[in-house]
């Protein structure tokens, strides 16, 4: 749908562009569940974070008084992105076993 939208258009906006990379993630994610059979929580996150910062481009660009809403979305992804580094160092210091698959 993005895309045919994108083609009558003409043009790729930022938004759209971000969409897009929202449905890389989710392409990724799934194509690693299939493969692995588990599923990989950084890429949620990464989903996240695409979301609020398409979210973030929405608020700046149609609000005139928006200072609140862009405060509390940027520790929004901040938090996400600390987030990400935690699952990332849990990932590396504990490494799952062969058994927790089952």
């Amino acid at each position: 749908m993005a895309f045919m939208v994108m083609g009558m258009q003409g043009y790729a906006g930022i938004n759209d562009i971000l969409l897009l990379f929202i449905y890389l993630e989710i392409g990724a994610m799934v194509g690693i569940y299939f493969k692995t059979n588990r599923m990989p929580v950084r890429f949620l996150i990464y989903i996240g974070i695409t979301a609020m910062t398409r979210h973030l481009i929405e608020v700046m660009t149609e609000a005139d008084d928006h200072g609140l809403e862009v405060l509390t979305t940027s520790i929004t992804i901040f938090i996400l992105a600390l987030s990400v580094l935690i699952v990332k160092y849990a990932s590396s210091r504990f490494p799952g076993s062969k058994e927790d698959i089952a």
